[in-house]
């Protein structure tokens, strides 16, 4: 019996031949690809702004942005690969590109060189071409070169061998230069915001297939799961994937505001708050909730609270517009939430009013940026995201919510076990903010008539 321990190459060295006919055999008659990478993506122009204006904040300062490295999933398998986020905004690159990979921003008397330093892919006379499960095409398919990659971004690239020494991945970005980057990434650009609507597109699509599945996901033990399997499948359909684990929370599950395990059921007579988004190619992703009756109509209860909290969202919508700030589109939405619950009788009296006692139930900030990263922007100074004025070009999301949850014993028991958000995801534009998911119903009747368009009995 052999004793030694599986380790990351076994799968690569199982069974293979190891010598030198067998190499020069493997590595011979084999088509050119076909599939050469030879113009400049999309994103190229406007990444390569993006460094220039990063260059004017570090004046004769070398900058460093690594893509990051796969992650080990179990034993010899990885996660799939998604890069950092500062590297794909420097340089464009979306999807899995590209394990290990560097940007380096040289200090230059005019601004900075950059050089995007990358692993080659192995050659065909190289063992790496059918022996690395990591990066051999035999293994992953085939890779671009760093010409291709030259090509495509428009940024020098070198082998990754070549990285100047003295350079500790793990502190880079600098803090400093991740706060910029968190700042700049506030305005979005032309691309950006078009990704966005992508997105934002791709998500709403995703929501009607979800409405569509519902019988089944009412007929499984494990509904929850339906939901998230629908909508993450139309996400590496339609997209890359999601841009967060999907919430599928079902009746009482709608009450914690992250559940992501999903292992409930559906049932008729409960809400369904599905939390959910797109991220495309470029890594863009959208954000969205609905709250939404699994059987198509609204109880009483739920349609009061649910009217509650669509009420505080028109009013962040109401007050959203250039020169306010987050605080300000969050205290509008919160001053809703406070009245009415206080018209319910359930808020008690506080001695202190800065309290805010009826924050019990929606204790959640209305909005964040979105981008790149769901909550984009968090590295940035408090006083830019919260407190700074909104500008044309922000994205971001409005999505009040209230979250009675089944044990509470200081509300009314009709209340009990009911969840509500609604979220959108909004651009701030010169006269005031547009709707980037108006298409998806807000309002409880045409909620209620949009299901009863796209179920399937």
């Amino acid at each position: 019996m052999n004793d030694e321990q599986p380790n990351k190459t076994n799968k690569a060295r199982a069974l293979r031949p190891d010598n030198d006919e067998f190499k020069a055999w493997i590595g011979s008659e084999w088509a050119e690809p076909e599939d050469l990478e030879t113009t400049a993506m999309a994103a190229a122009p406007f990444a390569a702004e993006r460094r220039r204006r990063l260059s004017e904040r570090f004046p004769g300062r070398r900058i460093v942005a690594p893509a990051g490295d796969l992650k080990v999933r179990s034993n010899d398998t990885d996660y799939r690969f998604s890069p950092d986020r500062d590297f794909a905004y420097l340089t464009g690159l979306g999807t899995d590109r590209e394990p290990g990979a560097v940007l380096v921003m040289e200090p230059t008397v005019a601004g900075h060189d950059s050089t995007l330093y990358l692993i080659p892919p192995a050659g065909r006379d190289d063992d790496g071409f059918y022996s690395d499960p990591r990066s051999g095409e035999f293994w992953i398919g085939r890779r671009p070169g760093l010409e291709e990659f030259a090509a495509m971004t428009g940024i020098a690239t070198a082998p990754l061998s070549d990285l100047p020494s003295g350079i500790r991945l793990s502190s880079h970005p600098h803090q400093r230069v991740k706060r910029a980057l968190a700042e700049m990434r506030l305005v979005k650009d032309e691309y950006e915001i078009q990704q966005l609507r992508d997105a934002v597109d791709a998500t709403i699509a995703g929501f009607e297939r979800v409405v569509g599945e519902l019988p089944r996901a009412v007929a499984h033990k494990r509904g929850e799961r339906v939901v998230e399997a629908t909508f993450d499948g139309h996400a590496r359909e339609e997209g890359n994937t999601v841009g967060y684990e999907t919430i599928a929370a079902s009746g009482p599950h709608a009450t914690t505001l992250h559940w992501i395990t999903n292992h409930g059921q559906v049932r008729a007579g409960d809400l369904l708050l599905l939390d959910a988004g797109v991220e495309v190619e470029s890594l863009y992703t959208a954000d969205i909730t609905r709250t939404m009756p699994v059987n198509g109509e609204f109880t009483d209860i739920q349609r009061r609270v649910y009217q509650v909290v669509l009420e505080a969202a028109d009013a962040a919508f109401a007050t959203a517009r250039p020169g306010v700030s987050f605080r300000d589109v969050h205290e509008a939405a919160m001053d809703v939430i406070e009245r009415h619950l206080t018209e319910w009788g359930i808020v008690p009296e506080a001695q202190n009013p800065e309290s805010k006692l009826f924050r019990r139930w929606m204790v959640h900030s209305t909005s964040h940026h979105l981008g790149l990263d769901v909550h984009d922007c968090a590295a940035a100074k408090r006083e830019l995201y919260m407190d700074g004025p909104l500008e044309p070009g922000m994205v971001f999301t409005i999505e009040p919510g209230l979250y009675f949850k089944a044990d509470d014993l200081a509300v009314p028991a009709e209340l009990r076990g009911i969840g509500v958000r609604i979220e959108d995801d909004v651009l701030v534009t010169e006269g005031g903010v547009e709707n980037l998911s108006a298409a998806l119903p807000r309002e409880p009747g045409a909620v209620e008539a949009w299901m009863r368009t796209h179920r399937r009995v």
